[in-house]
């Protein structure tokens, strides 16, 4: 099995790099780091990297390794919680000698045939906490303080996922001694300021026809000092427990790449097939792709609207 080669090469390797998706979120910051701190548990004298683009709102789990091009000339490379190579935040997972993906959402790997996908975890954490159980390693209670924080926001507070086999995983890793309490210090307990900054966005919501959305151009980066996630991923959920809204999406104009970074969301009716039509993915009800302008934008909101419709039986 593939899963069997990924741990025979893990033991193999005296430099292991883990990586994963550009702007990340907690599922995959805490699938790297609980990772990188598993692997070292068991691999003392191994150099084990964890790299990436840092996040200042998740920091709290710990930061991203800074190392040389040629630690990966010989390396295992380790991708989570992304299968899609233009999606992965350091490209030079590339210069790897072998390559393996762990990944849980419902996009074709495009990076590696050596991918472990299984969509039916609600979490990378999830499916990486299963997976190190499997083989017998050793989670420490900060790998499993790391991989539930995963758990929990992707499942949205188990919201979005809540199998047997979830909960069970969950409360292994509480037994490990995971800190549920520390991760909803450092991610739900908010400064006045962001509170405030939450108010300002939830005036700008728009509805239409059971679809809510926002958009957002560069100038609400200097209303608030926050990085680009915090208001494009941070946000999206304010529009979640409305009645009258099924769907809701988030658009953020990214004056970088000049593109709008669109996170789209929905409470029963699967969605992830129009975020594909624009070249996006993810899950069933939690999904998002990147656009060329909201000219697009309001392409997928009218698409949306017809997704809706048709659900309805209209």
């Amino acid at each position: 099995m593939i899963e069997d080669i990924l741990f025979e090469k893990i033991e193999q390797y005296e430099t292991i790099i883990i990586e994963r998706h550009e702007r990340p979120d907690l599922d995959a910051l805490g699938s790297q780091i609980g990772l990188k701190i598993a692997l070292k548990d068991k691999f003392p004298n191994k150099k084990i990297y964890a790299v990436g683009d840092s996040s200042r709102r998740y920091n709290f789990l710990g930061s991203m390794d800074l190392i040389k091009d040629d630690e990966y000339i010989n390396a295992l490379v380790i991708i989570v919680d992304v299968a899609v190579g233009n999606m992965v935040s350091d490209n030079r997972y590339k210069l790897a000698k072998e390559i393996f993906v762990i990944d849980h959402h419902k996009n074709l790997c495009d990076i590696t045939p050596n991918a472990i996908i299984d969509n039916t975890k609600i979490a990378a954490a999830e499916l990486i906490t299963n997976l190190l159980i499997d083989h017998n390693y050793f989670i420490s209670k900060d790998a499993a303080t790391a991989f539930y924080g995963g758990i929990i926001t992707d499942s949205g507070r188990f919201q979005y996922g809540y199998s047997e086999s979830l909960f069970e995983t969950a409360a292994k890793l509480i037994s490990f001694g995971a800190n549920p309490k520390y991760i909803y210090d450092n991610i739900y307990v908010e400064t006045l300021e962001e509170r405030n900054m939450k108010i300002y966005f939830q005036n700008q919501i728009k509805i239409q026809n059971g679809v809510a959305y926002i958009k957002s151009n560069e100038d609400v980066f200097e209303k608030f000092n926050v990085e680009f996630q915090d208001i494009s991923r941070g946000m999206v959920n304010l529009m979640a427990g409305v009645k009258e809204v099924e769907i809701w999406c988030n658009f953020t104009f990214d004056k970088n790449n000049d593109v709008v970074i669109a996170e789209f969301r929905s409470r029963n009716i699967p969605i992830v097939d129009v975020a594909k039509k624009y070249g996006g993915g993810g899950h069933s009800l939690a999904c998002g792709a990147t656009l060329k302008d909201f000219k697009e934008a309001d392409l997928v909101i009218n698409d949306f609207i017809e997704l809706l419709k048709a659900s309805n039986g209209e």
